[in-house]
């Protein structure tokens, strides 16, 4: 990602103007097609825990999503529809007990249910 640079919501590999299509690994793995995230992505903490898995489609979050907190605990689930929560999303705190104020139903990105 440091060999990225981002313009105008596209990703460029620096000093061109072609919009980057390839695989990037290190704290962030996944692939562009044409300067757009594409497909499975999965990020991690400094210490080496993953942050994230999550899928994109046309540089937006797309279908599931589930993430960590910096300790391994589980800090949520959550499905995405055009880059935006959808569904039923479950969030929990690092000590592993739910999030009441994050967890319940969204649609367009706002929480519409407990």
């Amino acid at each position: 990602m440091s060999d990225l640079v981002k313009r105008e919501g596209i990703y460029y590999q620096k000093f061109t103007d072609v919009p980057f299509t390839g695989k990037v690994t290190g704290g962030e793995q996944g692939s562009f097609k044409n300067g757009e995230r594409d497909g499975a992505w999965v990020r991690y903490w400094n210490n080496g825990q993953l942050r994230e898995k999550v899928n994109f489609k046309n540089g937006k979050m797309e279908g599931s999503g589930i993430g960590y907190h910096r300790n391994g605990q589980l800090a949520g689930k959550v499905s995405f529809r055009n880059g935006k929560r959808e569904g039923a999303v479950v969030a929990y705190n690092e000590d592993g007990t739910l999030d009441k104020e994050r967890t319940g139903t969204y649609k367009n990105d706002k929480k519409i249910s407990d």
